[in-house]
């Protein structure tokens, strides 16, 4: 027999059918992140980045161009198993002159849908409000200066209009996420006010409406950013509110919270009000919020919660790291696998059972079949659906990678 075939006999005498839960990952969608491979810098301009975020390193092989930074994806998507999206700033549109962000039409961004649809693969969309001189002592949609609150605007209707014109070629929703770095670093004198005006800028942005067959519309709360430490203008509590009395969705970044706070259990108390939930999973470490991702206990337990309520399609799930300290197309796959394979490890395990031991009051059983568990067979399950995804299991991937980086981004120069 085989490790696979061992793995699976075990699990079945408890109850628990790998065949179904390699099925069912299959069918979940992930979306990935286009800006780990070029340090989130876009097409736009040479600049670094402004806006209360920050990319760190040097390593060699960042993707200059379109064609570079689709070819890596290309590598990325050969290596991670699973039903995958790509996720793309406003600042990847793909045109041969410049264009103002608040000019951007979705012919800028018919490239990457022939891109995507030759891939098989879906595609979402965020405006890009940071790293642009059009930002105006650090805000954008609650600035008090009218002429840039009004250009900013124009951007995020740009950017839905391209989200819906997305979607329909595509075939299937586009999340279109709203977030920005707007914010002060020292204590501010007036909290109310710049809230005021950024519940206005929204209010014109979703003003147009669009079918929802195309379009979803998120926000995303930050607690600070870099330069950003005392204040930022869209906080959770801001965009809870705002996205419950509108209708839109949630999207909840887990390095975007008090390092003591659990995402994980804001799923479900979202879950019981909105219909879409939407994430952007990262990795905080102290006050940064963008490391690659990690098979550790907070990524277990987002995709638990994931799976436990049957949401593995009402959770939009999204990456967001940007490592470039690193072999960005390793950081790429080794995040993205991670997601994966944190939903497979909530695929397998008794939920019900647990379920019933915690309504029943019987906490010792819950946690002692809990922590059995730990030491099942995953891996072995694991490497079968790499497998059967035709993609490498174990470290074989990082051989590829290491042929790429030899044969192609060590001759970016």
């Amino acid at each position: 027999m085989t490790n696979y075939e061992l793995a699976k006999e075990k699990y079945a005498k408890h109850g628990i059918d790998t065949e179904h839960a390699l099925e069912v990952l299959a069918t979940i969608p992930v979306s990935i992140h286009c800006w780990q491979g070029d340090d989130v810098g876009g097409f736009e301009s040479k600049g670094s980045l402004t806006g209360g975020i920050q990319t760190t390193g040097n390593y060699p092989g960042k993707a200059r161009n379109a064609k570079e930074l689709m070819d890596d994806f290309d590598v990325v998507l050969s290596l991670v198993p699973g039903s995958k999206r790509i996720n793309l700033h406003a600042i990847y549109a793909i045109t041969d002159e410049k264009v103002e962000r608040d000019r951007l039409e979705p012919k800028h961004f018919d490239a990457w849908i022939d891109y995507a649809k030759s891939r098989g693969i879906g595609v979402d969309f965020n405006p890009t409000f940071f790293s642009s001189p059009k930002m105006k002592d650090g805000l954008s949609l609650s600035s008090p200066d009218e002429e840039t609150r009004q250009y900013w605007v124009r951007h995020g209707k740009a950017s839905r209009k391209i989200s819906a014109y997305i979607g329909e070629k595509m075939g299937s929703p586009c999340l279109c996420n709203l977030w920005i770095p707007d914010g002060y670093k020292e204590v501010p004198a007036d909290r109310l006010g710049p809230r005021l005006r950024l519940k206005k800028s929204l209010d014109e942005i979703y003003s147009v409406k669009y079918d929802p067959k195309y379009i979803i519309d998120s926000c995303e709360s930050k607690v600070f950013g870099i330069g950003l430490e005392s204040y930022t203008v869209g906080s959770a509590e801001f965009y809870q509110n705002y996205c419950a009395l509108n209708g839109l969705c949630c999207l909840l970044d887990n390095g975007h919270f008090h390092p003591t706070e659990s995402v994980a259990d804001k799923i479900p108390s979202l879950l019981a009000f909105h219909e879409h939930v939407a994430l952007h999973v990262t990795r905080p470490v102290r006050w940064d919020s963008d490391h690659v991702v990690r098979f550790d206990d907070e990524l277990r337990e987002i995709a638990k919660e994931i799976i436990r309520n049957h949401a593995e399609h009402r959770v939009l799930i999204g990456l967001d790291y940007f490592d470039a300290s690193i072999n960005r197309v390793a950081a790429w796959v080794t995040g993205a696998r991670n997601m994966y394979k944190a939903l497979l490890n909530a695929l397998l395990l008794p939920n019900e059972e647990l379920a019933s031991y915690q309504d029943s009051a019987n906490f010792t059983k819950m946690l002692a079949v809990s922590e059995e568990y730990t030491t099942f067979p995953f891996g072995d399950v694991w490497d079968e659906f790499c497998r059967r995804q035709n993609v490498p299991v174990g470290l074989d991937w990082l051989a590829v990678v290491d042929q790429y980086e030899k044969d192609v981004l060590s001759k970016r120069v």
